[in-house]
């Protein structure tokens, strides 16, 4: 196979990685909370029914920004049904998910979860605009941030937080633009009470940072036009728009499949296209940044089918997609995707944290273990942070049906403070090795710290209950820099980071 090439010079950056890129979110939904983080009883439960097993892993997979409570269960929430003594809490019906919500899990847990993830862990928040509007999501504001000395922030300290949480970041609403969602706005409608929501919150506080809804997905009718309405009402006065895209093979479309990143580039493209035209038209100095607020891999058609056959149960087995080494690669791919565009994708959010498509699973009162997309997370969290390098590929291609002629190499690159290096690269060959070569130009790196990938001679291979490790990444041979040029062979169907110095 023709080999595949690209430059690096520190001359032509992308931007800064902002550690918020490497969030995730946690809903109300399946398992994801109870038997997934949280758990009374459970031999790994802390004094505060959080798996300490599940703290570990969420801490090696790097988590920044968590985004809570929801998701489509956020457009029915009653956010004072989850504080104060859990016993006292009332059980609710929660339309998204067709199940039964008991609040044994509510504001004050998921902030002492957010602690105990460690000091990187960064709550987000999502209002209710579905079925509520601005007074709610003040009396949130109030009573999760204001010192004291006020009814709602007293009634905290009352409930045992005598600290204010200092919530930063706020989403205002979920996916509106959805006729799922409960509640669901034309543009102007949601454009207007979102204007109406910021405005009052930075009356509380004018350093609050406000997600505005953007579409669920480019494929979307109203996409591109929905941006533009909500924009026209928001735009000095939020500082993010939403992005959320799923992927997965449809039809037995594998090459479509592996080739997703192609659309979610042109997702965050076209975002973009449209923040900036409404800037230039409003004549506005100020650039509104990316959060690409759900991102994931999901068997959504076979989930949909589990969600209307059920009866109102509690915390049900739902979305737990068991993720193959195929399903990996293109998770890495969809990371790179976002490390490519660092300068406008400030914050991103995988959905879902643990048991939902999640990278990792549990079982109740039994163990908890890493999924396949978990490795690629994990790594590029831990080595992806610093300035992303502009990568441009000379790449054989292959045909698919959704996208026309892909690259069979997709990568970006890192730079550390410090000056070191990292690749992240996948091949999108099922069947070939593609040989690389990158020219390092002018930087100063002679070493080749590790070349680690994720492939495996069966692309359905998965991690399981019964065989949590049969998947791991393993080290590459054969890879070196000599002379400027770094050379390597990726295996078929790989997810690569190649670490140099």
């Amino acid at each position: 196979m023709r080999t595949a090439r690209f430059t690096l010079d520190p001359a032509f950056t992308v931007g800064d990685v902002n550690p918020r890129l490497f969030g995730s979110f946690v809903e109300h939904l399946g398992r994801c909370v109870y038997t997934g983080i949280f758990e009374p009883g459970h031999p790994a439960a802390d004094a505060d029914g959080l798996r300490r097993d599940v703290l570990d892993l969420v801490r090696e997979l790097g988590v920044t920004a968590v985004r809570y409570p929801g998701g489509n269960f956020v457009s029915g929430y009653k956010w004072e049904d989850s504080v104060g003594p859990a016993e006292d809490r009332p059980r609710r019906l929660d339309l998204a998910w067709r199940s039964t919500e008991t609040n044994r899990f509510g504001l004050s847990e998921y902030m002492a979860f957010l602690r105990k993830a460690g000091p990187q862990a960064e709550p987000m928040m999502a209002v209710n605009l579905g079925t509520r509007g601005v007074a709610e999501a003040l009396e949130l504001q109030e009573y999760a941030n204001h010192p004291a000395g006020t009814t709602l922030s007293d009634l905290r300290a009352e409930h045992g937080d005598k600290d204010p949480f200092g919530i930063r970041l706020w989403c205002l609403g979920n996916e509106m633009d959805g006729p799922w969602q409960t509640g669901h706005k034309t543009a102007q409608e949601y454009g207007r009470l979102a204007a109406e929501t910021a405005r009052a919150m930075r009356q509380i506080d004018p350093d609050v940072e406000l997600v505005a809804c953007g579409s669920s997905g480019q494929s979307m009718e109203t996409f591109a036009a929905w941006e533009a309405t909500v924009l026209e009402e928001t735009y000095d006065l939020v500082d993010h728009i939403s992005l959320h895209a799923y992927y997965e093979p449809l039809d037995g479309d594998v090459d479509s499949f592996l080739a997703s990143a192609v659309d979610m580039e042109s997702f965050i493209e076209n975002v973009v296209a449209t923040c900036d035209h409404v800037g230039a038209r409003l004549k506005s100095k100020k650039r509104i940044n990316l959060s690409f607020d759900e991102w994931n891999v999901w068997y959504m058609s076979k989930s949909q089918a589990e969600v209307s056959a059920l009866d109102w149960p509690e915390a049900p087995r739902l979305l737990e997609d068991n993720y193959s080494v195929m399903d990996a690669v293109v998770f890495g791919s969809l990371l790179i995707a976002l490390l490519r565009h660092a300068d406008r994708v400030a914050v991103a959010c995988l959905a879902q944290l643990v048991n939902v498509i999640a990278p990792i699973m549990t079982e109740p009162g039994g163990p908890a273990w890493r999924q396949t997309t978990f490795f690629p997370f994990a790594q590029a969290s831990r080595y992806g942070r610093g300035e992303v390098l502009d990568v441009r590929v000379d790449s054989p291609t292959y045909r698919t049906a959704k996208y026309g002629e892909a690259d069979l190499l997709h990568a970006t690159a890192v730079r550390a403070e410090d000056g070191s290096v990292t690749v992240f690269a996948v091949n999108r060959s099922r069947t070939e090795p593609l040989p690389l070569d990158v020219a390092l130009g002018a930087l100063e790196l002679t070493d080749v710290v590790e070349h680690s990938a994720l492939a495996d001679a069966d692309p359905d291979a998965r991690n399981t209950l019964a065989d949590p490790e049969r998947v791991v990444p393993h080290p590459v041979d054969g890879t070196a820099l000599r002379d400027g040029t770094l050379t390597a062979v990726l295996e078929p169907l790989s997810w690569n980071v190649i670490r140099l110095r």
